[in-house]
């Protein structure tokens, strides 16, 4: 059976998530039933992270195994066809050798942030970002970023619902920015990691907010690290300013990677 990598872009706001439950719709099941479309019979597909309820997708990458070998462009086609109206496409598909897993072949996942920072309300940036009505320090969240980057035990960052064996992570990079738009303010997060604990972005960039706003210093933000305790948090940012942005492997699937 031929394997086949998919990148994959989507809007979250529609979506229970990325992962398949019964009677809700989540990517997952999206992209499965046009999969029976073009295959009947189940179709089971395997992702680089399940995004939750909200969460967007700029580069998603899955893997799909076909009964029969397709020309990569006609699948991406045809499944683009049978995904419509649905906000999720198909931008690129690859054959993928029978080992590679979208998962588990994975070396880095990088997930973007974005805060608008504007009075008005949000009009065509809705559902996209997170929208504050004040202004950050970049200096001091950078700051406080720079002390999460490395391996540490993540328990305070970590939901309680999670399910990863062990707390300890290695946080590669989390760069913080700040880009003048005509909507705007916003401030940008790029997260970079090998792999995350549950929540773990939403919970460092709301803690990092924080740190933005005045209300907690850079200390707090060691101390919070240090406490390996939930309750040490800071509040846990919305969904919508959430993206999956990018996904590496030690081959890269697609062509133009």
């Amino acid at each position: 059976m031929p394997r086949y990598a998919l990148k994959i872009e989507y809007h979250g706001a529609p979506f229970k998530g990325w992962q398949r439950q019964v009677d809700l719709p989540t990517v997952q099941g999206a992209i499965e039933a046009a999969l029976a479309r073009l295959e009947p019979g189940d179709h089971t597909i395997a992702a680089a992270g399940r995004t939750d309820t909200g969460v967007h997708g700029l580069a998603q990458v899955a893997h799909c195994n076909m009964a029969r070998e397709w020309s990569p462009f006609r699948l991406g086609e045809a499944l683009n066809y049978h995904l419509k109206p649905q906000p999720v496409a198909i931008t690129d598909c690859a054959l993928a050798p029978p080992d590679f897993h979208a998962r588990f072949s994975a070396l880095e996942r990088r997930y973007h942030f974005r805060i608008l920072s504007r009075r008005a309300p949000a009009v065509h940036q809705a559902g996209l970002v997170w929208q504050i009505k004040h202004p950050l320090d970049v200096a001091a969240m950078q700051e406080a970023a720079d002390l999460l980057v490395g391996k540490h035990d993540f328990t305070t960052f970590r939901s309680t619902i999670c399910q990863a064996q062990s707390p300890v992570k290695t946080l590669g990079r989390l760069d913080v920015c700040e880009v003048e738009t005509e909507g705007g303010t916003e401030y940008h997060f790029d997260v970079r990691a090998q792999s995350f604990l549950h929540n773990q972005v939403r919970s460092f960039v709301g803690s990092l907010e924080r740190v933005g706003a005045g209300s907690w210093s850079v200390a707090d933000m060691g101390a919070a690290l240090a406490a390996r305790d939930r309750a040490a948090c800071g509040p846990v940012c919305p969904p919508q300013g959430l993206y999956l942005a990018h996904v590496s492997y030690p081959v890269p699937p697609f062509a133009q990677a």
